[in-house]
């Protein structure tokens, strides 16, 4: 498969006080067209300074990253902003939905930035066809808080594919959840990867990283081991095993 992201020998240090943090030191990785990654670490393991990097939400101080080709690291801002909404989709911990908005129209937010203006018309129909995709095209009209957190996660993850990205970046995107909700949005992230589309998911948690096909655990800003997924999680098969109450 052909590499979506190639880092080479990246660095990231801040400037704080008299020593400097080296929170990214030597990273070099490749992740193909259609995996799905889970990227584990403590807290200060670098994890999160990588996500950002690789979201194009902050730069490398030194060191090669090419995003589906393109070398990132050098782009100016405004080309930087345009890669990163046309090949990235987000989905966020804290759900990140405008809180008096509808859910279609949270979902259309990302195509008001196209290089390519869509109609109104054309929005509306790529926003409802994405919400039908994790199902939740029924509560459309409904604002966040009118959602269960499950529900307004399933609304973030339709507004992540709406430019039809070929990275889908997870934060842990179960951290506000209950357990059962928890396994239906990683059921969620299985069926769209199974579809072909590329997932790096960040999390603390082995029983939601383990739902990936490859792990990767970093200490220290490096990565520590590298590893496919021996037994993948099933999280259809999980859902079965748990009692009927709760839901998303």
């Amino acid at each position: 498969m052909a590499p979506i992201i190639e880092l080479e020998d990246l660095h990231k240090t801040y400037e704080s006080g008299e020593e400097p943090v080296h929170a990214v030191r030597g990273v070099s990785l490749t992740i193909s067209r259609g995996e799905f990654v889970a990227v584990m670490g403590t807290s200060g393991s670098g994890k999160s300074t990588l996500m950002n990097i690789l979201g194009c939400l902050d730069r490398p101080t030194s060191g090669g990253y090419r995003l589906d080709g393109i070398q990132v690291s050098t782009l100016p801002r405004d080309q930087l902003s345009d890669l990163r909404n046309r090949k990235i989709g987000f989905v966020f911990q804290n759900f990140n939905l405008l809180s008096r908005t509808s859910a279609v129209e949270n979902v259309e937010l990302p195509m008001l930035y196209r290089r390519t203006p869509l109609s109104a018309a054309e929005q509306r129909r790529k926003a409802l066809q994405s919400l039908e995709m994790v199902g939740i095209g029924k509560r459309a009209g409904h604002t966040p808080n009118q959602l269960s957190g499950g529900q307004q996660q399933r609304v973030a993850i339709a507004r992540s594919l709406i430019n039809d990205p070929v990275l889908l970046l997870a934060d842990e995107p179960t951290g506000n959840l209950d357990s059962r909700t928890s396994i239906e949005i990683l059921g969620i992230f299985q069926r769209l990867n199974d579809e072909g589309i590329t997932i790096l998911m960040v999390t603390h948690e082995p029983e939601v990283a383990n739902h990936a096909k490859r792990i990767i655990v970093m200490r220290d800003g490096r990565i520590r081991t590298d590893n496919l997924v021996a037994n993948r999680l099933n999280a259809a098969a999980e859902l079965g095993r748990l009692p009927a109450e709760g839901g998303a």
